[in-house]
C-alpha cells in the first residue's frame, strides 16, 4: 500500500459514489475535499422535504448483493432506521393493472387466453429465429420474450423513459439492467408466487421484498455527509468544478467556484462522479479533438418528480406503479407512505411523486411548476387513480442528466475517453454518471469502494463492476 500520509484527495460530487469514496477514506485514515455544485447531498439518492412531506426523486430500494455495500448501509443508518418493506409493484396497460413480477391468475384475466397463447407463439417463434446480432433493446427484450409481449409491456414504456424509438438504445442497457430475466423466469415466478433465481442467485428485477430508511434514501447520504466531516474530511457545497488542470501523465488540481471566488484545489488523487461530457469539456488545456468529439456524442435523460400532497389516508396499496399508456405523458407513480409511513407528517394524507421523463429545456422541462402540478392532477384524474379535486398541493423537482443514454454510439465513445484517461491513473472515475454506466445505487457505491482501494495500491478493475 502507498503511504497515506502523503494522500490528500478530491472527490467531485456528494451523491452515493462522492460520499462513500470519502467515508471509506476516512477509514483509511485518509482526509478528503468533496465538492457539490448542489445545495443538497445524495444526488439522485436525496430526500426532498416539503412542508415535512419527504419524496425521493425515484424510489430507491436497498437491497443489493454486494456485502461491502451492505455493510456500510447497516454500519451508517444501524438496522432500528431500516424498514422491511414488502413490494407491490403494478403496470397499467390497456386500462387495466397487471402485478409486476407477473402473477399468473392476474395476467391470464387481464390479457385474456387468446393473447397469453399467441405471446407463447411468438416467444416460441423467437427462439426457433432470433434476432442476430442483438444491436438494439427490441433486439434483445424480442429474442427473450417474444414480439407480442415486447410490444404489450416494454416498447411504450421504455419509449416513455428515454425519447427514443427501442431500435435506437443499445441491447446493452437491457443486457445490463434486466440481466437473468426471460419469459421463461417471468413465468415461473409467476406460477410459483416466489423468488425466481438464475445460477443460485435472485433475480433483481422479481425481488418482493426490500430494505428501505425510515425517513427516505437522504437520510443515509446526509448522516455520511456528517460523519466524514466529523472525521476530518471537508464538504464544499454549492462549490462547481469549473476546470480541472492536468499535466501528462496526471490531473495536477481543480478549480471550483463558490460564492462568486475561483478557488485552485491541489491534489495527489481525485475521484470524479460527475458526467463524463462536462469533466472532459472542462479539462485545461483542452484534451485532444476526437476526445471532445467522444465526449460531445455522450448524451442523457433528464426527469423530474411532481410530488402531490393529497387529502385521502389511502389511495393504493403500490410502492409504485409503470404507467404503460401513450395518453399520459407520466411515466412511473410513487406512494411514498407506503415507502414508508414517516414520509408522510399528517397519517389522513398521502404523498405521491409523479415521474416525467424529459430532456433538458424541452417543453416538459421549462413548463411552470403550477401547470406541471396542474398537469399531474389531471393525469391522475384521467388514470382513474385519484380525483383531482382532492389534491390540495404539490411541489416539484428536476434533475438533470439522471440517466445516461444507451444508444448506438456511446460505447465507441466511452472507449474513446477511457484511453485518452489511462494516460492519468491518478483520475478515478465513479459513479453513473461518472463513469456513463447505468448503474444502480449499490454498484455506484462499489465502484467508490474500488476506486479508494485503487488510490492505496490495490489494481481492481472499477469498469468490471455490474
Amino acid at each position: 500500500m502507498q503511504e497515506k500520509s502523503n494522500k490528500k484527495v478530491v472527490i467531485i460530487g456528494a451523491g452515493p459514489a462522492g460520499l462513500t469514496a470519502a467515508y471509506q477514506l476516512c477509514k483509511e485514515g485518509v482526509a478528503s475535499v468533496v465538492l457539490e455544485k448542489d445545495n443538497v447531498v445524495g444526488g439522485i439518492s436525496r430526500t426532498v422535504n416539503y412542508k415535512g412531506y419527504l419524496f425521493d426523486i425515484g424510489g430507491h430500494r436497498f437491497f443489493t448483493k454486494v456485502k461491502a455495500v451492505d455493510d456500510m448501509w447497516r454500519e451508517v443508518l444501524g438496522e432500528k432506521r431500516f424498514l422491511r418493506r414488502s413490494r407491490l409493484s403494478r403496470i397499467y396497460y390497456n386500462k387495466k393493472f397487471f402485478f409486476y413480477p407477473l402473477k399468473a391468475t392476474n395476467a391470464l384475466l387481464g390479457l385474456g387466453l387468446w393473447n397469453c397463447f399467441t405471446m407463447v407463439g411468438s416467444y416460441a417463434k423467437a427462439q426457433m429465429f432470433p434476432i442476430k446480432p442483438e444491436r438494439s433493446f427490441e433486439d434483445w427484450i424480442s429474442n427473450r420474450f417474444g414480439k407480442r409481449l415486447y410490444n404489450t409491456f416494454f416498447k411504450t414504456y421504455t419509449e416513455k423513459v428515454w425519447g427514443m424509438p427501442c431500435s435506437e438504445i443499445s441491447a446493452d442497457w437491457a443486457a445490463q439492467r434486466i440481466k437473468g430475466l426471460s419469459l421463461i423466469a417471468t413465468i415461473r415466478s409467476a406460477l410459483l408466487a416466489s423468488q425466481v433465481k438464475q445460477k443460485g442467485e435472485v433475480i433483481k428485477t422479481l425481488i418482493d421484498a426490500f430494505d428501505y430508511p425510515e425517513k427516505g434514501p437522504g437520510m443515509m447520504w446526509e448522516m455520511v455527509a456528517d460523519d466524514i466531516q466529523k472525521r476530518g474530511s471537508e464538504l464544499k457545497m454549492e462549490s462547481g468544478v469549473e476546470k480541472i488542470h492536468w499535466t501528462k501523465g496526471r490531473v495536477t488540481a481543480l478549480e471550483a467556484r463558490s460564492n462568486g471566488t475561483s478557488e485552485l484545489i491541489e491534489g495527489s488523487d481525485f475521484i470524479s462522479s460527475m458526467p463524463i461530457r462536462e469533466l472532459v469539456r472542462k479539462m485545461e488545456p483542452q484534451p485532444p479533438a476526437d476526445v471532445l468529439e467522444a465526449a460531445d456524442k455522450l448524451g442523457y435523460r433528464d426527469f423530474l418528480t411532481v410530488s402531490l400532497i393529497v387529502n385521502k389516508a389511502d389511495l393504493f396499496k403500490d410502492n409504485w406503479i409503470y404507467i404503460h399508456d401513450s395518453d399520459v405523458k407520466v411515466g412511473r407513480i410513487q406512494n411514498f407512505k407506503n415507502w414508508s409511513p414517516s414520509m408522510v407528517p399528517d397519517p389522513n394524507k398521502t404523498c405521491l411523486g409523479l415521474e416525467y421523463f424529459c430532456f433538458e429545456g424541452d417543453g416538459l422541462w421549462t413548463m411552470d411548476d403550477k401547470d406541471l402540478i396542474d398537469l399531474g392532477a389531471k393525469e391522475l384524474g384521467i388514470l382513474g387513480l385519484v380525483d383531482p379535486n382532492d389534491i390540495e398541493d404539490g411541489a416539484v423537482v428536476r434533475m438533470p442528466k439522471a440517466y445516461p443514454v444507451y444508444d448506438g454510439v456511446y460505447v465507441e465513445a466511452v472507449d474513446t475517453i477511457r484511453e485518452f484517461l489511462a494516460g492519468m491513473p491518478n483520475l478515478h472515475l465513479v459513479g453513473r454518471n461518472g463513469m456513463h454506466k447505468y448503474n444502480n445505487q449499490d454498484h455506484s457505491m462499489l465502484t467508490a469502494m474500488l476506486s479508494v482501494k485503487n488510490i492505496l495500491g490495490a489494481n481492481y478493475d472499477v469498469w468490471g463492476v455490474n
